[in-house]
């Protein structure tokens, strides 16, 4: 037994995938303004269907020779695991009446799929166009459990949905833009300028520039709360000061770090503004 509990194949190693999930189902719950048993068996789905990522893909390097078939029993056993631990949490949200909410892991099905062909490929490294596009799949946990909070569907939801996945996409190019940025040698640091940065910053600056003026809009429009651009604020002026503040010789998990601090202050912002009384 003690060969099937290997760490690396148990539990995702990029620790900061972690919040992007954690934060469009913690948004999710604290909107629907109700915990039932529900919410938990939609928890132990979500969060399972999660962690299978990691014993399958696991599985496929095993199988395409980039590790040790040693580790193919644990990939099997931890998938079983992860597997039925799912279904017996999804029996329970269709037999509580939320069976609908099936239907928003149909998209996950082709990302995964992709993801793990990418892996057999020895390609799934810097990809961030895979990666902004999984994590719209795994901020459909927020509609999830925001209905099943409110006990029924609510075409918010959908806000919800839009707006972490907006958020994700954005930090993820963010990401992308300091590890670029530490990647540069001293001497290729010192021989840009302002407007160097600022270009090589241009996506990032763009997908928050957006989110901030969309979620400012909306707001005024009364469709979604007027104040949850603030947490937009908050993000778009992080990326600005990366833009002019590059990460040279910084360590990824710095990078790592840093990013996961704004994730988390931008959640808690998110949840304290939606909450605000507003006019639908």
């Amino acid at each position: 037994m003690r060969g099937l509990f290997k760490r690396h194949v148990a539990l995702p190693q990029d620790h900061g995938s972690w919040v992007f999930i954690l934060s469009p189902l913690l948004i999710g719950i604290f909107e629907g303004g109700a915990v039932r048993i529900s919410t938990v068996y939609l928890v132990i789905a979500a969060m399972s269907a999660f962690l299978m990522r990691q014993p399958l893909t696991a599985t496929v390097k095993a199988l395409s020779g980039r590790r040790s078939a040693t580790d193919l029993p644990a990939a099997r056993f931890w998938v079983l695991v992860y597997g039925l631990t799912s279904a017996a949490a999804l029996i329970g949200l269709i037999l509580d009446g939320f069976g609908y909410i099936l239907y928003l892991a149909v998209p996950g099905a082709p990302v995964f799929a992709w993801h793990l062909w990418l892996v057999s490929k020895r390609a799934e490294r810097r990809q961030a166009g895979v990666e902004v596009i999984a994590t719209g799949v795994l901020a459909l946990t927020a509609p999830a459990a925001y209905w099943v909070g409110r006990g029924e569907y609510d075409p918010i939801g959908w806000w919800l949905w839009s707006l972490c996945w907006l958020q994700s996409a954005a930090s993820i190019v963010y990401a992308y833009l300091r590890l670029g940025q530490r990647e540069l040698s001293p001497d290729q640091a010192q021989a840009r300028t302002r407007g160097d940065w600022i270009r090589m910053g241009g996506r990032a600056l763009t997908y928050t520039s957006f989110n901030l003026l969309f979620s400012a809009i909306s707001g005024l429009a009364s469709l979604i709360p007027p104040l949850i651009f603030i947490p937009f604020l908050l993000q778009w002026l992080e990326t600005l000061c990366g833009v002019i503040n590059p990460a040279i010789g910084w360590k990824p998990t710095r990078v790592g770090v840093r990013q996961l601090m704004v994730s988390i202050i931008w959640t808690v912002l998110f949840i304290a503004f939606w909450s605000q009384p507003w006019t639908k």
